[in-house]
């Protein structure tokens, strides 16, 4: 086998690996006017996490919002001032967890009578 055949070979490898890999990620087939199956690799685009980044904020105004109604306005301030006071994990959790309008007119509605 002459040096340029084997390079030949290799790169037919290196491309038959390549389109393995991609196939492997998953694909969708179709199918040819000629009525041949063709298996094409899928295309993911990296897109960022919005309805991730949605569902923590809900979560987190849930929280804030059972928290404020369990314990009361004045507990739950008291509680947020004395976390304020602590190093920069919990000053960053202080500044989440403050009673914003949103959190306290939503306590509002659900314990208005």
């Amino acid at each position: 086998m002459s040096e340029s055949q084997f390079q030949s070979f290799d790169n037919r490898l290196r491309k038959i690996d390549r389109r393995h890999r991609q196939l492997a990620r998953g694909y969708v087939t179709s199918v040819n006017h000629d009525g041949l199956i063709i298996a094409e690799p899928r295309r993911y685009s990296r897109r960022f996490p919005w309805r991730g980044l949605l569902m923590t904020l809900i979560v987190l105004m849930a929280f804030k919002i059972f928290l404020y109604i369990q314990i009361g306005p004045a507990t739950y301030d008291e509680r947020v001032a004395r976390l304020a006071q602590g190093n920069v994990a919990e000053r960053v959790g202080a500044y989440a967890m403050t009673a914003d309008p949103v959190t306290v007119w939503v306590a509002a509605q659900f314990t208005t009578p």
